[in-house]
């Protein structure tokens, strides 16, 4: 079974001498002139720079992020009364990676949190928290305000002035 013969007049006979249009070839993409590919040097190399300059910030800030992480970890895990002992050797060796030895190693209680505020636009560690972190040191007491404490410091470790080796103020 095939299909019949179609007839020699077939179609629409209105478009019998009808010629198709040809489409032009197609535009290339690529820059035909020199100042396009200078432009494109020139934005791939700011690019480039800037994105050297985020990892060389997101390398330089790992301290906090490590600082952080074991802060939460000690909100999990600690007990109370142990507390602010912990939360005071994490600032302090956070303080350690992020200025100088001899600025840090010798501070200690009231100068320690002075210290600590004096870093911050705004003071994370209120009168309360002042003296708890300052006397921590001296004599193991239990804390009436863990999680305030807690958001302190870690309001501290991501809001503190960091010096580095050069001398420059980095956030």
């Amino acid at each position: 079974m095939s299909a019949p013969p179609l007839p020699e007049i077939f179609g629409n006979y209105a478009l019998k001498d009808f010629a198709e249009v040809v489409p032009p070839d197609s535009i290339s993409w690529l820059p035909q002139t020199a100042g396009w590919l200078w432009l494109a040097v020139v934005v791939l190399a700011f690019a480039a720079y800037n994105a050297w300059r985020a990892i060389k910030h997101w390398y330089r800030n790992r301290y906090r992020r490590e600082a952080i992480a074991r802060l939460r970890a000690l909100a999990d895990t600690s007990e109370p009364s142990d507390m602010v002992a912990d939360i005071n050797r994490i600032l302090k060796i956070t303080a350690l990676v992020a200025y100088s030895r001899e600025s840090v190693a010798k501070l200690s209680g009231d100068s320690w949190v002075n210290f600590l505020n004096q870093q911050c636009e705004q003071p994370p560690f209120n009168r309360e928290l002042r003296e708890l972190l300052a006397n921590s040191v001296y004599r193991c007491q239990e804390s009436s305000q863990p999680q305030q404490l807690m958001q302190a410091s870690l309001l501290w470790v991501e809001m503190h002035r960091s010096v580095s080796d050069d001398g420059a103020n980095h956030a």
